[in-house]
């Protein structure tokens, strides 16, 4: 009998292995071997795919030896999305399809004892990692067409058993099967994240002018944030409004966030691309899994990923856990998470806005002044909790903005100006699109995301801003690391102008070095903003 090709995909984080299956059935001793380094859920397909292809009425090689390869034999395979794949190349090698007719394409899906399929997650990065490969068709259960079909220039098939997936390939009349149920997690596990941002407007937040100007930066250029104060001072108000601020996705960044999704397995398959910038708020009890990412198995992203090109909200940040605490210093510096394990190591990208919220104390009533100082807290408890807010990943904040309680006069003036979210909105669109223009040629998209290197060489301040900037680096006042992030936010401050010409200079730097370092922004800076 001759051997038999089909292809499938093996995902490592976000990155996808293209993997070649190879079926062969000859004579020899019966059995059936499954090799090419494949875990558990995956070794148990050779029962799977053997009661699947029984069940559907098709001849299965009961007297002969089949060996089945899934190539590279040195690249580790998990999941039981390989089933398809492995039951279409026996039944080729067996020579009930013709072999030639499954050589391009992909094979996606899980095989039930019936032979009917059920659905799997991470369809979407398959088919583009597919795709970026030259295979452009693909065979995937029904539900998830509209997924795969999210990937430019593919054909997809959907079907919902064995035996339509074999008349697919020849070209026979489809049989009747029972349709694939569809997963309901996505709908279960995004009813807060999804939609909590929905039903809130910047033009609910009395006063807080200081913050209103930190939540506009920070959304046009993807600056991280911190908010302190003490308690119900409005820091959860602000972050849940800041999603409301942020422009559609962009086609590349939609994209990558649905891919994401699907990974996670949280994506819902009636839903179609994401286009809304996501928005999380885990409990501060988080484990640093669901978090940064990880897992038993296959690695899953965690908050951080699957809130790239929105928003992640940490409330009470020093009552996280040390270990999440520390890793955060790398999605905070580069944008991305590298999980290392000893057989793989993923990167996964978290490219958000990260949003950090503390009080002055555990207990949230401390006050500056004696008089009005609540606070029952004891020295230690409260070095500590300070503790977590100083130091390297404190560094990696962007802006720092200390809000207090609004005063009466402030809570009782209902005629002050107040801007809502869509006319934000548009401005921050305008800034991002001024952005994009000037990192085209090198693939960042906002300001946070550019390097220190190439902003002096390329994208210099003026010489003025320049020498300002450098004094505050030779005093102690900045790190380098702290330099390089005022840079950016001062080229964030300028794209946000009117109409903003030549480079940023000293005006612009003075708002990005109060935004660094909490002090309070001047009454101009508040102003300038509007067209």
């Amino acid at each position: 009998m001759p051997v038999a090709t089909t292809c499938t995909v093996s995902l490592d984080g976000a990155v996808g292995h293209v993997v070649t299956v190879q079926a062969d059935v000859s004579s020899g001793m019966v059995r059936t071997d499954l090799v090419g380094r494949v875990d558990q859920s995956l070794n148990e397909a050779r029962d799977r795919v053997r009661m699947a292809i029984t069940n559907s009425d098709l001849p299965w090689p009961a007297t002969k030896r089949i060996t089945v390869l899934l190539a590279p034999a040195d690249l580790r395979k998990r999941g039981t999305h390989h089933d398809l794949g492995i039951a279409l190349a026996v039944l080729g090698a067996e020579g009930t399809v013709d072999p030639l007719l499954l050589r391009h394409c992909l094979y996606v899906g899980e095989l039930m004892l019936d032979g009917s399929l059920r659905s799997v997650r991470g369809v979407l990065p398959m088919v583009l990692a597919a795709r970026d490969r030259g295979i452009t068709t693909v065979m995937v259960p029904e539900p998830q067409v509209a997924e795969a079909r999210m990937v430019p220039g593919t054909t997809v098939f959907g079907v919902r058993s064995l035996a339509q997936a074999v008349a697919v390939t020849t070209g026979e009349p489809l049989p009747e099967a029972p349709p694939v149920v569809e997963s309901s997690a996505a709908s279960l596990l995004q009813w807060r994240g999804s939609s909590r941002h929905e039903a809130v407007d910047l033009d609910d937040v009395l006063g807080m002018g200081d913050a209103r100007v930190a939540l506009e930066v920070a959304a046009a250029g993807g600056h991280h944030l911190l908010l302190s104060g003490p308690k119900g001072a409005g820091k959860t108000t602000l972050a849940e409004r800041l999603p409301t601020i942020l422009p559609d996705l962009a086609g590349e960044e939609s994209l990558e966030l649905t891919a994401i999704h699907s990974l996670a397995g949280i994506l819902d398959p009636g839903a179609g691309m994401l286009v809304r910038p996501p928005y999380s708020a885990p409990h501060h009890d988080a484990s640093k899994v669901s978090i940064v990412g990880g897992g038993s198995g296959q690695v899953r992203p965690g908050e951080l990923s699957r809130t790239h090109s929105g928003v992640l909200f940490l409330d009470e940040f020093p009552l996280f856990r040390a270990d999440v605490v520390e890793a955060m210093r790398e999605p905070l510096e580069n944008g991305e998470i590298t999980i290392a394990r000893a057989e793989e190591l993923v990167t996964l990208p978290a490219r958000g806005i990260v949003v950090l919220a503390a009080n002055p104390c555990p207990c949230g009533d401390h006050k500056p002044h004696a008089k009005d100082d609540r606070c029952r807290c004891r020295p230690q408890a409260l070095r500590e909790y300070r503790a977590k807010l100083s130091g390297p990943v404190a560094d990696r904040i962007d802006i720092v903005r200390h809000v207090e309680p609004l005063a009466a006069h402030e809570r009782a003036d209902r005629f002050a100006a107040r801007e809502d979210s869509a006319t934000v909105r548009a401005r921050v669109a305008r800034a991002r699109a001024r952005q994009a223009e000037r990192y085209a040629d090198v693939g960042w998209r906002l300001n946070g995301h550019a390097t220190g290197a190439a902003l002096r060489d390329h994208w210099p301040l003026t010489d003025a801003a320049t020498a300002l900037l450098d004094s505050h680096v030779v005093k102690g006042a900045l790190t380098s690391r702290g330099a390089v992030r005022v840079h950016r936010m001062a080229w964030t401050v300028h794209d946000l102008a009117p109409e903003p010409s030549g480079r940023p200079g000293v005006d612009e730097l003075d708002v990005a070095l109060r935004l660094r370092t909490g002090a309070p922004l001047l009454a101009t800076s508040l102003g300038r903003r509007s067209a």
